[in-house]
């Protein structure tokens, strides 16, 4: 299983970007699919994804700003990215684990992820 993340760029404040992550391989029970971001030197933190039945969920910093989606026939998840400001500056990974969890609020459990793309957002 492989996950090809890109779309990541440099964008001044208020700008938009548009990720994609192309999932190719059979990801078996690995059925929740998420976009993840991460800054050095901070805990990687969810941002948004699927679970296994469609059910969208989003972090609580970036709900109706940001939009994620998926289109099934070319294998590839999105993240839309609105409205960016300085604070979502990161490293943005895709990944497909095992499950959602309401109690972390995120896609948990094993599975597979991609390289990440850097997204920079200037004041």
């Amino acid at each position: 299983v492989q996950l090809v993340e890109s779309g990541g760029d440099s964008v001044q404040t208020g700008g938009s970007l548009r990720l994609s992550c192309v999932v190719s391989g059979d990801r078996g029970t690995s059925n929740c699919l998420g976009w993840f971001r991460q800054v050095p030197g901070k805990a990687r933190e969810w941002v948004a994804g699927f679970d296994k039945d469609g059910t969208t969920y989003y972090s609580n910093s970036v709900k109706g700003r940001f939009t994620v989606y998926q289109d099934n026939a070319k294998n590839t998840l999105y993240l839309q990215m609105d409205s960016l400001g300085p604070e979502d500056t990161a490293t943005y990974s895709c990944a497909a684990l095992t499950y959602y969890s309401d109690l972390q609020q995120r896609c948990e459990g094993f599975g597979y992820w991609g390289q990440g793309t850097q997204v920079t957002v200037s004041s």
